[in-house]
């Protein structure tokens, strides 16, 4: 048996409408519609232009045509629209870039201390989880359904209502271990959880399309609607001791475990306990990834499509001359990253980048010591044995980060699929429909059928150490 399935995959700057013929040994993609995904600013506020994407979501369901088995929708995380009693979007959702929540953040942790939420939702601190910007949201008093955005979308085509549980643990407001939002945390934020919807599972049906689509009556299916979640579901791995790196705007580092790790090492560490797919957690750090390139090479005024050229001189470029933290708060807002990195590395003493090929550099050095040091803790951490590293999405293309990644780490890293989190999204619904058992046999599918790249280790580990090192001297970090 085939069946032609669609997913609607949206990332962080642009989004893409992709169809999959699914089969006995058979997956592949073809890509109907792509589209930008441009945040607004309006009053101070930096949103995201929903409405927009939701009329791009409609025209590449149209351009996929009829014949479809079954529709599904992922995204990135943490953002929401409020709907008021009548169904209506409560002002544009908020971009998770916006500073709104750095004046709530405090007054937070004073009803519920750091310690005590990740003790419940096992989340890592960062400033733009849900439970912050519902702290600093203007409409909650008028809001009667929250939906994250993919579970918005899926509203607006269905009618239904519902929360994916994939996407509902990276809230704040989920309960790591029941796998249940938290009346506890919702307690004692004084938040009305009566505005959070039924959790659904992966894998689950969300209702049947509606006439605007021209596909009307084709089901839609809950996937792991997180798009890191959908990554992970399609790494192509065959066996266990492994760790995934998905890598696009962001690298969510990481390994997979049967259950969350809600330790006090474990929360000071910064990891996060997030849910995947049939009871699995993502037990990862953030870190920024290919967000500092693509603002470097806008603020340079440069298409992507000159990428592979600059990663090519930077390869050329010396190594390990200057390494900065990704994750330093300096580099989280759009604006001029050149120049944030010249600032950091004149900051801590080391020689700032002089061309746009050492900067891209920098970037690269420093994502991968970035990766070693993340894999690392989470192997001490979680007492979980890595022996191959699986680096999936957009990153997997570029072969210089990929190698640099092999070297930090020791390890060998697969590379590839560069489409994970769509096919992530498409084999839960090809699972739904029957057309394969498992996740093993999805990941199966995944490594027989498409592309990979194998990487091993090059360099002298002392290098990395000696960076690792100055990293940490310069950030107050303990080097990994």
């Amino acid at each position: 048996m085939t069946a032609r399935i669609a997913a609607v995959d949206l990332g962080a700057t642009s989004g893409r409408v992709i169809t999959a013929r699914v089969g006995d040994g058979l997956i592949d993609l073809t890509e109907v519609h792509r589209f930008p995904n441009r945040p607004v600013e309006v009053a101070g506020t930096l949103h995201w232009n929903i409405l927009s994407l939701y009329q791009d979501v409609l025209e590449g369901l149209r351009a996929a045509g009829s014949g479809l088995a079954s529709v599904g929708i992922d995204s990135w995380a943490v953002d929401y629209g409020l709907l008021d009693a009548s169904g209506a979007l409560l002002g544009n959702p908020a971009h998770y870039r916006d500073d709104r929540t750095e004046a709530v953040i405090d007054d937070v942790h004073a009803k519920i201390s750091p310690e005590r939420l990740y003790a419940v939702n096992g989340l890592q601190f960062l400033p733009f989880n849900t439970l912050y910007q519902l702290a600093a949201e203007r409409f909650l008093d008028r809001a009667e359904t929250l939906l994250l955005i993919p579970d918005l979308l899926a509203y607006w085509l269905t009618g239904e209502r519902g929360a994916e549980s994939t996407n509902a643990s990276t809230t704040g407001l989920y309960d790591a271990s029941s796998g249940t939002w938290s009346a506890e945390v919702i307690g004692a934020l004084g938040l009305p959880g009566e505005i959070l919807p039924p959790l659904r599972q992966p894998g689950t049906p969300s209702g049947f399309l509606g006439s605007s689509t021209g596909l009307l009556g084709v089901p839609l299916t809950a996937v792991a609607s997180h798009d890191t979640a959908s990554a992970v579901a399609a790494v192509p791995a065959t066996g266990g001791n492994f760790a995934y790196i998905s890598c696009g705007t962001w690298s969510l580092a990481g390994v997979e475990l049967p259950a969350p790790i809600l330790t006090e090492e474990s929360r000071t560490a910064n990891f996060t306990n997030e849910a995947g797919v049939d009871g699995t957690v993502r037990y990862l750090r953030n870190v920024m990834g290919m967000w500092l390139v693509s603002e470097s090479m806008r603020t340079w005024g440069m298409p992507s499509s000159e990428l592979p050229a600059l990663l090519a001189a930077a390869a050329e470029a010396p190594g390990l001359r200057s390494v900065i933290d990704p994750n330093d708060p300096s580099f989280m807002p759009p604006g001029d990253m050149p120049s944030r990195i010249t600032a950091y590395c004149s900051r801590t003493g080391q020689a700032a980048p002089g061309t746009r090929a050492e900067t891209i550099r920098c970037i690269m050095d420093s994502l991968a010591l970035a990766h070693r040091a993340v894999l690392r803790e989470a192997a001490e951490l979680s007492g979980h044995r890595i022996d191959t590293v699986h680096l999936v999405g957009g990153g997997s293309r570029n072969a210089l980060l990929c190698q640099l990644t092999a070297d930090a780490t020791g390890l060998p890293v697969i590379a590839g699929p560069a489409e994970a989190t769509a096919l992530g999204n498409i084999g839960m619904q090809a699972r739904a429909l029957g057309l394969l058992p498992d996740l093993p046999a999805l990941r199966a599918l995944i490594a027989e059928t498409q592309p990979l790249a194998h990487y091993h280790p090059t360099t002298p580990e002392t290098l990395w150490l000696e960076a690792a090192a100055r990293l940490g001297r310069t950030s107050g970090r303990q080097p990994h």
